[in-house]
Parts: structure tokens; C-alpha cells; sequence
């Protein structure tokens, strides 16, 4: 792990505690072009969470997944692939590579190559501007801001209160992508996006028998009620027993050892749950994320911490990502610590705001451009689930939309139907489907599911932001055959509904 905290200047005009991307964007964005200084305070790895035991690994286990799906499903391929299963040793060595050995040197050199400091340790606010650091040693540096202050410290893996469940060690998401030991029974605990990816790579990597256990009615739940459906009916034809509105009441392990990230946590383990229960090797539980902000100084600062107890622990920023409640302008958060949508892409977006801000301020400029609000977090936050089919979506969803008081129309398409779907593959399954506001005729909300989808999320997305009119669409061409010939589809349906 490199040490780059051999400078020995105690002020710098931008201060972060925490190098996950936001992070790292944020340092870059409020000091490029300029003089200003920036440093990344990390107690783990520059990087964080996405780099290392999240969005990285989980997506170099579930693209071979979806490739040797897609090869089974393809005649010509199909018969060379026959029913062989993954090579399980290769898929984790490239995940091992992927996520460098849990090494961040490239991320501390491209840091420190384009003028960011780092600093090892564990970093809390002590008062204005100013910031102590707990160095890996166990010695204390106080530090100063001249600009700012960003917190980005993110969310950890939530353990929900039930009985047994903290004793029996269970994995977490950070366990699931740093999976070393294969175990042959598993539960997943959660029927959300980490649940289902998590369930989707252990399947696909030989977990004999996994059961999901979701409280909800759905699977997905946030999402339309179709994705769920199609998720849920591809699991049980891989042979995963899923149980919905099924909420845990107990856990029990024999003789439960601390072995290390991705090992198997001891003995076997029982999970109970009303009149049932099942019997596995190891248990991940997934039921979301907490936000990490405790032990980061916000007691040192007004009312802010109570504040922030009173908002389920995350740190309320407005549209500039500036704290409120403090004084100054010079505290922001950033990332999943806020709230506003827990996604890298999102806190990336966030960070490029936040950082163009502090620029602004630090050379007089207005921040009352587009180029330096928030607006994205408003309801139009793109989101792909790598699950077998994949879930893309966008927007509200057709009762998040009615409840905000839109005047409604949907349209859906069964992508399966579409010329360039059966060119993909064989055994398409698949559906798509808008949310307009009828009023402007425009889109709220977009869904796809089906193999590949993620790659129609982002025309959405700008359809949305840009407020583009239906007869606008009418008039963007897709290609053809192509998958996104279903905004044709789905606007044909639209227009002429009979």
C-alpha cells in the first residue's frame, strides 16, 4: 500500500475524507486549471468501495455469466459450449485483477500524477476547516482547509437486529464479490439490487442449492412490478428457490470462525423464517446500506450531528452538495453519504458538481449555473441491475409517478417481438415500458428487461433530461435491426394505441 504522506505542509484549499471515486473526482474538478491544492484522506484504499468490493468485482463476476448465457442461447455457438459450466478459478483470478490484488497503486499514482495529495488514516472534521487525522500508526495530525471541506466517506452493509444473525459472522457484499470459497448451500438474506446480482454470480459460479429470502412481495421492489416478475421466474428455472414476504426470524451457526473475506465463516448455518427454515453453508445478508457517519467529527459542528441522526444518519446537502445548518460554505458531502441516490455514477456526477462549485467560489463566480446544480438527483437517476435478465431504468415508476400527481400514460413492448432481439439470441424474454406525462407529452420514467438492455438506458436518460416531446422521438430514427428499434415500437403503440 503506498505511503504518499511525506510532505510536510499541514494546509491544503480542498480537504476530502475519503478516496472512493466521488472522492477522487471532487479533488480533481475543484483544483484543475488552477493553483489549488487538493488531499484525499483514506483510511482503506483510494478507490473505495466501487473500486474494490463493489461495482468492479461484482461486474467481472456477472459478465461471464451473461456471455456463456448468451453463447447457450445462440446456434452455431450453442453446440460448441454444449453444457459445460464456467471455469469458477478463471473468473475469480480476473476478478483478483480487476481489483489489483486489493493494491491501489495506479489510483495513488494517477492521484498524486496530476497533483493530489494522500494521506493514510482515518479522517474526522475538528472544527472549522480544519481536520484530524489518525494516522495507521495510532498518531494524530491536524490539517487544515484554506476552500473546503468534502466528506464522501459513503455507506457500509447494513446487519438488520435479528436474532443470532451478528454471532453466525455472515457474509456480506464485500464477502459475495471477494468470493474465494465456493460454498455448495447458500441463503441470501434481501430481495434488493445486491441480493439479486449477488444470488445471479453465486448461481452462475456453482452454488448447488441457494435460496433467496425476501420480505417484500417482489423482488426489485423499487423497480416496475414486471422486472421482478421476470427476474424471479429466471431464477426458478435455474433452480433457485425463492421465497417473498418471507421475513427472518432467527439465524443459527455451529461453531462461526472469523476466516477472512470470502471464505466460508464456519460450520453450517440455519435460517428461520415463519413456519420455515433451510439449512446452508454459508448466509450473505443484503438488506441495504448504512451511512458512514459516525466517528467523522459532525458533533464538532453545531447541531449537525443530531441533524443527521434525525435524517437516519445520512448528511442533508442542498443542490450545491453544501451541509446545511453550517455556516460558510466550505463543508460539503458527496456520494452515498448524502443519500440522494446511493450509485458511483451518481456520486461521480455529484463530485464533478461539487468540485466546479468550490472552484466558482474560490474565484468570486456565480453557482447558479447549470454546470454547478444538482438536478439529477431529482428523480432522474439511471440505474442498470446486472441480474439474468438485466433491469434498466430510469425515472419514476408508474405508481411513483401517479402518487407525485403526473397525469399518466404508459406504453410497454414485449422486446422478444423486436427483429433485432432474435438476432441477439435465441429464447428472448423481455419487456419494455414508458411513463408519460401526458400533459407535456413527455417521458417521466423508462424500464427495460431483458439480456443486454443497459445499453438503451442512456437514451432515455437524455430523452428525459432534455424533456424531448414524443413527436421529437418520433423523428430520432433508430436503426435497423437493432434492439433500439423498441422506441419505435413503443411510440407506435403510443400513437396509435388500437
Amino acid at each position: 500500500m503506498p505511503d504518499t504522506d511525506a510532505v510536510l505542509q499541514d494546509e491544503w484549499d480542498v480537504v476530502i475524507i475519503g478516496g472512493a471515486p466521488p472522492g477522487e473526482n471532487v479533488a480533481q474538478y475543484a483544483t484543475q486549471g488552477s493553483d489549488r491544492t487538493a488531499v484525499i484522506i483514506e483510511k482503506e484504499l483510494v478507490g473505495g468501495e466501487c473500486s474494490f468490493w463493489a461495482c468492479m468485482p461484482s461486474k467481472a463476476l456477472l459478465r461471464p455469466i451473461s456471455v456463456l448465457d448468451n453463447a447457450r442461447n445462440l446456434p452455431g455457438v450453442q453446440s460448441i459450449v454444449g453444457d459445460h459450466s464456467l471455469d469458477a478459478a478463471a473468473v475469480l483470478e480476473r476478478r483478483d485483477r480487476i481489483v489489483n490484488h486489493h493494491d491501489d497503486k495506479s489510483q495513488v499514482d494517477w492521484a498524486v500524477g496530476i497533483g493530489i495529495d494522500v494521506i493514510r488514516g482515518h479522517g474526522r472534521v475538528a472544527g472549522e476547516k480544519t481536520v484530524e487525522v489518525t494516522r495507521p500508526d495510532g498518531s494524530v495530525r491536524t490539517i487544515r482547509a484554506r476552500l473546503a471541506v468534502v466528506l464522501d466517506t459513503g455507506t457500509t452493509a447494513a446487519v438488520p437486529p435479528i436474532p443470532g444473525l451478528r454471532e453466525a459472522l455472515p457474509w456480506i457484499s464485500r464477502d459475495a464479490t471477494n468470493i474465494h470459497q465456493i460454498p455448495r448451500r447458500v441463503a441470501v438474506i434481501g430481495g434488493g439490487v445486491v441480493a439479486c446480482e449477488a444470488a445471479t454470480w453465486l448461481k452462475g459460479l456453482g452454488v448447488d442449492e441457494l435460496s433467496i429470502i425476501g420480505s417484500a412481495p417482489k423482488l426489485l421492489a423499487r423497480n416496475e412490478d414486471f422486472a421482478g416478475d421476470l427476474v424471479v421466474s429466471r431464477f426458478r428455472e435455474n433452480g433457485v428457490t425463492v421465497h417473498l414476504n418471507a421475513r427472518v426470524d432467527a439465524v443459527h451457526r455451529l461453531d462461526p470462525q472469523a476466516t477472512g473475506e470470502g471464505n466460508i465463516h464456519g460450520g453450517e448455518v440455519t435460517v428461520s423464517f415463519g413456519d420455515q427454515s433451510v439449512t446452508v453453508d454459508e448466509v450473505l445478508v443484503a438488506t441495504g446500506r448504512v451511512p458512514v457517519s459516525r466517528d467523522i467529527g459532525l458533533e464538532t459542528i453545531g447541531s449537525l450531528a443530531q441533524a443527521t441522526a434525525d435524517n437516519h444518519g445520512y448528511v442533508e446537502v442542498d443542490d450545491h452538495l453544501t451541509v446545511q445548518g453550517v455556516e460558510g460554505e466550505w463543508l460539503y458531502a458527496i456520494g452515498d453519504l448524502n443519500g440522494r441516490a446511493l450509485l458511483t455514477h451518481m456520486g461521480k456526477y455529484q463530485a464533478r458538481i461539487c468540485g466546479a462549485i468550490i472552484a466558482a467560489r474560490a474565484e468570486g463566480r456565480s453557482v447558479d449555473s447549470p454546470w454547478t446544480t444538482d438536478t439529477a438527483d431529482h428523480g432522474v437517476v439511471p440505474q442498470v441491475t446486472f441480474t439474468d435478465p438485466e433491469v434498466a431504468s430510469v425515472g419514476p415508476t408508474e405508481a411513483q409517478a401517479r402518487e407525485q400527481g403526473f397525469n399518466v400514460r404508459t406504453v410497454e413492448y414485449d422486446l422478444a417481438w423486436l427483429a433485432g432481439t432474435s438476432l441477439q439470441r435465441d429464447n428472448y424474454v423481455g419487456n419494455a415500458k414508458l411513463v408519460i406525462d401526458e400533459d407535456r407529452h413527455t417521458l417521466l420514467g423508462a424500464t427495460f428487461v431483458g439480456p443486454d438492455v443497459s445499453d438503451l438506458l442512456h437514451a432515455a436518460t437524455v430523452a428525459i433530461i432534455g424533456e424531448v416531446t414524443l413527436e421529437e422521438l418520433w423523428h430520432a430514427v433508430p436503426s435497423y435491426p437493432t434492439v433500439s428499434e423498441i422506441w419505435l415500437r413503443l411510440l407506435e403503440t403510443y400513437f396509435n394505441p388500437s
